[in-house]
């Protein structure tokens, strides 16, 4: 892999990540379509997670830096905030459990193409259906520990390549009534323990990689981490205004583009 191909790949990551495109289906079609690309099991994945993991936490700082620090204070935004830090909890043992049992699985999906476009088009349907039955707008302090389930269960889920992680747990927030931009917030601040998790699983994997790759997978997080801060920016602009659609339309694009190609390519 070239520094080129990683760099591209990382800015990939850093815009589908947060964006409800799924970043993990367009990895994957992308890998897919670049003759010489090879990585040990998902590394070079995982790596990109962790550049937007920490675009996350450059964002959202002042955030993290009051759920951590909540049990301790007490002020009055406190008691919300810890009762946001035990739903970010809650919400990430279902994520968990559906990460380690089905990890060889879903890592199986990644070699095959065509389960990832037709992934994509469901991650259409999903942002439609979101955006056409939101209901109510609860606030932080009005969501609860069914949520929390909820939103953890999808994004256990949303491992599937095609699925969009963010797509598909801010559009579970918004059936279930949660306004657009806590949705938002929440769904990006439960994305870092299941990210960090990944990391931990794949370390076995990051001993393989050649010495001589090291600067080129460490250029790629380094562009998916920037990209990922200016795509957070902007899609909590795109929720505030409603366009989700949008976004589903190009799911849909991609999804029927590319089970055409790779069906003719199978001929």
């Amino acid at each position: 892999m070239t520094f080129l191909n990683a760099i591209l790949l990382g800015i990939l990551q850093g815009a589908t990540e947060f964006l409800p495109v799924s970043s993990s289906g367009h990895l994957a079609l992308a890998q897919n379509l670049l003759d010489d690309f090879a990585q040990p099991g998902l590394v070079f994945d995982i790596l990109l997670h962790v550049g937007t993991m920490v675009a996350v936490i450059g964002y959202f700082w002042r955030d993290l830096i009051g759920l951590l620090t909540s049990p301790w204070r007490r002020d009055d935004v406190a008691p919300v905030q810890r009762r946001m830090l035990l739903l970010i909890i809650l919400g990430s043992v279902p994520t968990a459990i559906i990460g380690l049992t089905c990890k060889d699985f879903f890592e199986g999906l990644f070699e095959q193409p065509m389960i990832v476009c037709l992934m994509l088009l469901i991650t259409g349907g999903l942002l439609v259906l979101a955006e056409r039955y939101r209901t109510t707008d609860r606030t932080e302090a009005a969501m609860t520990w069914k949520d929390a389930l909820t939103v953890g269960t999808v994004q256990g889920l949303a491992i599937i390549p095609g699925i969009s992680r963010s797509g598909s747990t801010i559009a579970a927030l918004l059936l279930r009534g949660v306004n657009g931009e806590t949705a938002a917030r929440f769904s990006f601040l439960l994305a870092l323990p299941a990210i960090f998790g990944a990391a931990l699983l794949s370390i076995k994997d990051i001993q393989q990689i050649e010495t001589t790759l090291i600067p080129v997978y460490l250029a790629g997080t380094g562009a998916a981490l920037l990209t990922g801060l200016l795509c957070i920016h902007l899609l909590m602009g795109v929720i505030r205004k409603r366009r989700l659609r949008w976004f589903a339309f190009y799911c849909w694009g991609v999804g029927l583009t590319g089970l055409v190609y790779f069906s003719s390519s199978a001929l």
